[in-house]
């Protein structure tokens, strides 16, 4: 059975973003830059645009693309913009640190201490971890308030089977947050197949790009941006189980 209300977070990238999830009904921000990559860490105007937003914004703080393991120095831009996030008045920072075998958890435990006071969610390096019940549990020791997952697949859709047992595993003792290609027409079955009661969602519809910001590489050909009319119909969607 499903939770009463399905909370929505939605990842932007932009101050249209912002309010563009708002008028949708977003319960919840995830605030990026550079989604076509995954997205990378905001920078200090966007945080403190954003933490003007009257919702509360979980500011993802990844400073390049690629994998997950970082060196001293990375690591120590992380902690700075950590604090940028909590200057700015966010609620939360999503972060992650991948190691040789699962979660870096010494690098996960200095990175919790520069984000005392700030809700952590653990981002989709959890995906990338082989054992997965061991990582939810290092996560929840660490302090770790939610996992932002697909369950290690390519959609949550396809990873729905570990989504549950994620679920079951938590017991309520950390949020389980199934992100990963959905939207209206499949929450509602992936809710109920999953009990999951946190989704996240770009929202996003195709965003136009010229020939000649196309020819130099100014915008990527997937360009999207986040449509107010998608995060309504996908909160319409999770409301009407």
């Amino acid at each position: 059975m499903m939770a009463a209300r399905v909370l929505l977070e939605v990842c932007v990238e932009t101050p249209a973003g912002i309010e563009a999830a708002i008028e949708g009904g977003a319960d919840r921000i995830e605030l990026c830059a550079a989604l076509a990559l995954g997205g990378l860490t905001p920078s200090a105007a966007m945080m403190t645009f954003a933490g003007k937003a009257g919702l509360p914004v979980t500011a993802l703080i990844r400073p390049r693309a690629g994998g997950f393991r970082y060196d001293a120095p990375e690591l120590a831009l992380i902690a700075d913009d950590i604090s940028r996030a909590r200057d700015a008045g966010l609620a939360g920072v999503a972060i992650g640190v991948g190691g040789a075998e699962g979660l870096d958890v010494a690098a996960m435990d200095r990175l919790m201490r520069a984000a005392e006071g700030l809700t952590v969610t653990l981002h989709r390096v959890f995906d990338l971890m082989e054992d997965k019940a061991r990582a939810l549990e290092a996560a929840r020791t660490l302090g770790v308030a939610r996992i932002l997952t697909s369950g290690g697949a390519a959609s949550a859709a396809q990873g729905a089977a570990t989504l549950a047992a994620l679920v079951r595993q938590s017991a309520g003792r950390i949020g389980i947050l199934a992100a990963g290609g959905i939207r209206a027409a499949n929450a509602r079955a992936l809710v109920e197949a999953t009990g999951v009661d946190e989704v996240h969602a770009s929202c996003g519809s195709a965003a136009s790009a010229t020939a000649a910001e196309l020819a130099f590489g100014f915008a990527p050909a997937d360009q999207r941006v986040t449509d107010a009319a998608a995060v309504g119909a996908l909160r319409s969607a999770l409301d009407r189980a």
